[in-house]
């Protein structure tokens, strides 16, 4: 049996090609609407009172000042009976739980992770540390399942109304407001105990332009409006059936015109297209003052810029937005991997063994030297290299290169595979396969994980300076040997490869990027205690010192990161950071949306016991 899940409705506007007049994007909040229910009226005060008058701390269940029962059941009426009060998922586990279902906790355990259940749950986020581990799914809990840092109600938006009405409710009553999509979450900017989060996930419309003029700006040609929530999937269907590519990330799961595209986002097209907010043309985002605005080159320039790259949850919360509409194009793949093992493989093939450990971490460097080549080629390189046990480990390759045949792209990658073969790894590669690229499908799967990681932006100097090079591989070897994954994705996401002038938020160092590269540890945090949890981050951390040294002026990915980045500011935002801010404190004088290690989020904090920052307690200032 799957959990019951709450009526949803449908996309924000209609699938076609011509106007959106009858559309739900134009349902808005009206003052008809609001009456006299003051509690969703638009902002009033002035920037200035609005920052004289707010509180110390956001609202918080059980606090005077929380809304009344009566005023969440009036909210819910104005928002047509959106309004969700969901438990925890595993709750259903939980024989102390009112939402207790033996077969429905049978279902999770089972079953869960191959449906899309958890992509469609209302809170759940995938990493699951930051929500404070307080309703860990299992077949046989321990103690009490709470709500921990789970918002207290949410709003399944699919009007520009919904959003708005949550947005002046939340700022009304001093409410904390997160924001949630897919669920693809790693640090805990999607959840918040105590909070009211606007559900994005249903915004799925989808609308293809066959000509489109950026207002100010330089593209003219095939675009599409895409609602927010619209996942991977689901635009590369859309995409398929007009005969279009719509870059998108890689996970086919996400909703790549929310959080993605605020983060910055990458794809195995990067080299090619360049990043997520080179594909944007315009935005139609609902602000903290509850207004429902247009940004692009031309119209609130200021929050077109930051939106694109500045951060997600932070400047207003993105209904919409057009994206290029580029022609088809194939993507083709030529995998092969190498272990260290106790013997060496004599027949050459896709996948192979060697006994030696200095050829191992030689061939290990081979292919990162192969990244450049790779980049300028307009491909992609995608690598995992893990322990394996008993002194052990693995490595594996993909050259991802969009527009190749097969025939191209095996030559491409011969140079590669004649290094590795004189190095003495006998690897070679089959045919490579090749599929157009926005026809992957794959919507399943997808459950919540407990681990913890960093990322490292690698500049491009780092490949072409030996002495730099050979640090930074030690380093990275080290990492392995210390237990972590190392997960390569070599790119070079340039201005030029972007084809788009308009200044974005985005770190500039992804300009001058040729690796992104993420360190994961091997360790749950869902079954140590929280110091030793913050125990196993500092190691990680010091790991990571010494790949930040050999990789002078790189940075770090906004979307996939450590919460406890060393000078995150720097890290995630580059030289930008300043502007940033200030673009923040202009749009949201009232300090409606607040996420962790985001633009001026320094002003508070969650107020919890542990070292790790969970979002399980109370938001307060500093």
């Amino acid at each position: 049996m799957r959990p019951a899940l709450p009526a949803l409705a449908g996309a924000i506007f209609c699938r076609g090609a011509h106007g959106l007049a009858d559309a739900p994007e134009e349902i808005q909040l009206t003052a008809d609407i609001i009456g006299d229910f003051d509690a969703i009226s638009f902002a009033s005060l002035s920037p200035t009172e609005a920052t004289a008058r707010s509180p110390q701390c956001k609202a918080f269940p059980g606090d005077p000042s929380w809304p009344s029962e009566d005023e969440w059941s009036r909210l819910n009426k104005t928002l047509g009976g959106a309004l969700l009060k969901p438990l925890p998922p595993a709750s259903v586990c939980y024989s102390t739980s009112p939402n207790f279902n033996a077969e429905a906790c049978r279902f999770l355990v089972n079953n869960g992770s191959r449906t899309t259940f958890y992509l469609d749950d209302p809170v759940t986020i995938l990493t699951q540390w930051p929500q404070g581990n307080t309703c860990l799914l299992s077949p046989n809990p321990a103690g009490n399942c709470t709500q921990g840092g789970f918002p207290a109600y949410v709003v399944n938006a699919t009007t520009v109304k919904h959003v708005q009405a949550a947005v002046n409710f939340a700022r009304n009553k001093n409410i904390r407001l997160v924001i949630k999509n897919t669920g693809h979450d790693s640090v805990g900017r999607s959840t918040g105990a105590g909070s009211l989060s606007v559900w994005t996930h249903y915004l799925k419309g989808f609308e293809f332009l066959p000509e489109y003029s950026q207002p100010g700006g330089n593209y003219h040609g095939p675009a599409a409006r895409v609602g927010a929530g619209l996942q991977v999937w689901e635009a590369f269907a859309h995409a398929e059936r007009h005969n279009v590519t719509l870059v998108g990330a890689s996970c086919l799961t996400v909703g790549s015109y929310g959080g993605w595209i605020t983060g910055g986002g990458h794809s195995p097209l990067s080299s090619k297209l360049g990043l997520g907010v080179d594909q944007v043309l315009e935005l139609r985002v609902v602000t903290a003052d509850g207004r429902y605005v247009t940004a692009d080159p031309q119209t609130n320039r200021d929050l077109f810029f930051a939106m694109r790259g500045g951060g997600g949850s932070t400047y207003g919360i993105v209904i919409s937005a057009i994206a290029k509409a580029h022609p088809p194009i194939n993507l083709t793949i030529a995998s092969f991997s190498f272990a260290l093992g106790n013997t060496s493989s004599t027949t050459p093939g896709p996948s192979v063994t060697v006994a030696d450990v200095d050829t191992f971490w030689k061939g290990f460097n081979a292919v990162y030297a192969f990244g450049i080549p790779t980049v300028d080629a307009g491909g992609y390189l995608w690598t995992t290299a893990r322990p394996a046990g008993s002194g052990r480990y693995q490595m594996q390759v993909q050259v991802q290169m969009p527009g190749l045949t097969p025939a191209a792209a095996t030559a491409f990658v011969q140079p590669l595979i004649d290094t590795l073969n004189n190095l003495g790894i006998p690897v070679g590669i089959t045919t490579p396969t090749t599929q157009v690229y926005s026809s992957q499908t794959g919507s399943h799967g997808g459950a919540p994980g407990n681990g913890y990681f960093a990322s490292r932006l690698f500049p491009r100097a780092v490949f072409e300076n030996t002495t730099l090079f050979a640090a930074v591989m030690t380093a990275a070897r080290a990492t392995v040997e210390a237990g972590y994954t190392f997960h390569g994705l070599n790119m070079a996401p340039t201005v030029q490869a972007g084809g788009y002038a308009a200044p974005a938020g985005l770190n500039p160092v992804w300009r001058d990027t040729a690796m992104h590269a993420d360190v994961f540890a091997n360790v749950n945090m869902g079954s140590v205690t929280p110091a030793e949890a913050a125990a196993a981050q500092r190691r990680l951390n010091g790991y990571m010192d010494a790949i930040r040294m050999a990789t002078p002026g790189g940075g770090a990915y906004f979307n996939e990161c450590d919460v406890l980045e060393p000078d995150w500011q720097t890290s995630f935002f580059g030289s930008n950071y300043d502007r940033l801010v200030r673009i923040k404190r202009n749009w949201d004088p009232w300090h409606v949306f607040w996420a962790p290690t985001t633009p001026g989020s320094e002003a508070w904090a969650v107020q919890t016991p542990n070292e790790l920052p969970t979002q399980n307690g109370r938001l307060c200032r500093v």
